[in-house]
């Protein structure tokens, strides 16, 4: 592809502030059908019995593979760069607990 193509095809992205700030979530719900990914971002509270969607993001099942692609690659870099720190020695299982694993106290 040329330069010119390259240039044409550039999508300038805005960011508002609100969105800026992001939205925490300590789980993802994912649900799919035949022709959309749904992924819930939830906000779960300790000892609360419920929790609020966040946000939620529809994909087409092109973009969420995408998206699963994009996020392998950064974990990959991320892990690189923390071993090569020396300040990550523990692999991926010892640091995220399975959900539910682990009770929540105040």
């Amino acid at each position: 592809m040329d330069t010119n193509n390259q240039k044409q095809s550039q999508i300038q992205i805005e960011l508002t502030d609100e969105v800026a700030q992001g939205v925490y979530s300590n789980l993802a719900v994912i649900a799919h059908s035949a022709s959309e990914f749904i992924i819930d971002f939830v906000n779960v509270m300790p000892g609360a019995p419920n929790a609020k969607v966040r946000s939620r993001i529809i994909l087409t099942p092109d973009n969420a593979k995408r998206l699963l692609f994009a996020l392998q690659e950064n974990i990959e870099k991320f892990d690189a760069m923390m071993k090569n720190d020396g300040a990550f020695k523990q692999s991926f299982k010892d640091i995220i607990p399975p959900i539910g694993g682990i009770a929540g106290e105040a």
